[in-house]
């Protein structure tokens, strides 16, 4: 259901700093610490000797120590040592590539000898100073494909972020859509509208008058394997929208990671990057709260949806002009699983 070999964001630094922390991923069962030398590694989340889960433990000095009989493990997946025992004989369990970048940890747990540092995302903002970032991460009980549909289609924000970002400028704005290679663009630009309270908000943490016309954009790309960068902004209505000079705009970049737990549960990393006063931490986690809120508001939306779509699985369901960017995004992703099990299906007995 989901594209393996590719990177997905695990987790952020802070989440390793004191302990191992053990995290379901593709359905695969991870734990990630810092190794000696402080860099990050990944392991199966399953002890060799009783099968205990790894995270459990504790790292000391660089070796991650079961916490059930106290059996050490290294970083490339080898048993070190355990009171009392000799374990070095026992075979390696599971490593898996990972890295740290952008402010978060990535991990690929597909084909470890396909994995290629450079096919991570790139955030230009994470490395720029004139750059601010926020965010958090949620576990949310649904398919990452809903979530996907779910940020290629921001007519909802009109319906479930009436108070805050919706409005109904939204409905009567159509959007546009296309995919070149594997990524797909969705645009919706609205003029002469007033903002609703949180882009007021944001103008007036730039500076700027809440209560004037402005023209809003949105415009959402999907990236394989589920991430959905969204630029989004305001400025005073006749000084060129999306083009308009800084001093009379607000915007920023939605940041969102959908990394698939399981086929129905994913973990949702999400975050805004702007880049008007990006040294104002008051507005960075002015920004962040309201954002929470926005998110929040997705959350029983989307898990009651999985749980209709689970009770009657021979359903179909509408197809509109608006789902155009999910439906596309989801062309993509099935590409890519496709060509990812035709070796697998190609090397079997039956294949032959």
């Amino acid at each position: 259901m989901f594209p393996k070999n590719a990177w997905y964001v695990a987790c952020t630094p802070n989440e390793i700093d004191d302990r191992p922390l053990g995290r379901k991923i593709c359905n695969e069962q991870i734990v990630f610490y810092r190794g000696p030398d402080g860099a990050v590694a990944a392991l199966e989340d399953f002890c060799p000797h009783r099968g205990a889960p790894l995270s459990l433990g504790q790292v000391v000095e660089g070796k991650l120590v079961c916490g059930y009989h106290g059996l050490e493990m290294g970083c490339d997946g080898k048993t070190v040592a355990m009171p009392g025992q000799r374990v070095r004989g026992f075979p390696a369990i599971r490593t898996y590539p990972v890295v740290e970048r952008h402010g978060f940890i990535w991990v690929w747990p597909g084909d470890a000898a396909q994995a290629d540092a450079d096919k991570i995302h790139h955030l230009a903002w994470a490395e720029n100073p004139e750059w601010a970032h926020g965010g958090g991460m949620f576990h949310i009980a649904c398919d990452y494909r809903l979530m996907i549909d779910n940020l290629m289609d921001l007519t909802h924000e009109t319906y479930v972020h009436a108070s805050s970002i919706g409005q109904k400028e939204i409905d009567e704005a159509p959007p546009a859509t296309k995919a070149e290679g594997d990524e797909v663009v969705t645009s919706r630009f609205m003029e002469n509208i007033m903002a609703p309270p949180f882009w007021k908000m944001a103008l007036r943490g730039n500076h700027l008058p809440d209560d004037q016309p402005v023209d809003r954009w949105q415009i959402c790309r999907f990236t394989p394997p589920s991430h959905v960068m969204i630029e989004v902004g305001v400025a005073l209505a006749g000084k060129g929208g999306y083009e308009a000079e800084p001093q009379y705009k607000a915007s920023s970049i939605v940041v969102d990671f959908i990394t698939p737990e399981t086929d129905t549960s994913i973990w949702y990393f999400w975050g805004m990057a702007r880049n008007f006063n990006p040294k104002d931490k008051a507005l960075t986690a002015s920004i962040r709260e309201g954002q929470g809120k926005i998110f929040s508001e997705d959350l029983e939306m989307l898990e009651r949806q999985q749980k209709n779509l689970l009770a009657w699985p021979g359903r179909n369901v509408l197809k509109l002009n608006i789902d155009a960017g999910g439906v596309q995004s989801r062309r993509v992703l099935d590409r890519i699983i496709a060509a990812e099990q035709r070796p697998a299906a190609e090397a079997s007995p039956a294949a032959a």
